[in-house]
């Protein structure tokens, strides 16, 4: 494999490429946005809560997010994207607001739009302590660059559900649990 390199870098020695260009070409290039993401996510006490899945579909018009959490309390529990790719505990009011590029309001029950940071359902956190869900949505993305991409945010847990209607939070209550969504190269 060593040889095939070699023989490559001179080849391009000859018909004039130097071969430190072209690796220096190379580096400069931005990264191509991930086709899926994993994030892991911790309460505020620093333990494990869990994952999120990122998956973009393959024309990037439907982004699937995969919850499977653990360690949390049973019931009900709001799931928003944040603005900020930060997550202080022990509140996590670090991350910000919900991801809203477009200035609406917040509940995809709203008449008036939703914040791009809602999710359009709550998950359930068994006995055991243990909740997934699965999100398909058209209005997030891993494009990078993009107002609505959720790299460069955080994804949230609460304590309550949300009412999907009441603005700005949805009465979700306290932020228990927060992943930060990196940019790729960051």
């Amino acid at each position: 494999m060593r040889l095939s390199y070699i023989a490559a870098a001179l080849s391009l020695l000859v018909i004039g490429i130097p071969a430190a260009s072209l690796h220096a070409q190379a580096a400069t290039r931005p990264a191509h946005p991930p086709s899926s993401l994993v994030v892991p996510i911790k309460t505020s006490t620093g333990e494990d809560a869990g994952t999120a899945t990122f998956k973009e579909s393959r024309y990037g018009k439907q982004l699937t997010i995969v919850l499977s959490l653990k360690n949390l309390p049973a019931g009900d529990h709001a799931v928003h994207i944040h603005q900020k790719p930060v997550c202080e505990a022990p509140n996590f009011m670090s991350a910000g607001g919900h991801l809203n590029p477009d200035h609406k309001q917040h509940g995809t029950m709203n008449p008036m739009g939703h914040h791009a940071g809602d999710l359009p359902s709550n998950i359930t956190i068994g006995a055991d302590h243990t909740g997934t869900i699965t999100f398909k949505v058209d209005y997030l993305t891993l494009a990078l660059g993009a107002p609505n991409s959720v790299l460069g945010t955080s994804i949230m847990i609460h304590e309550k559900a949300d009412d999907m209607m009441t603005d700005p939070t949805g009465n979700a209550g306290a932020r228990i649990a927060c992943g930060v969504i990196p940019v790729p190269g960051q």
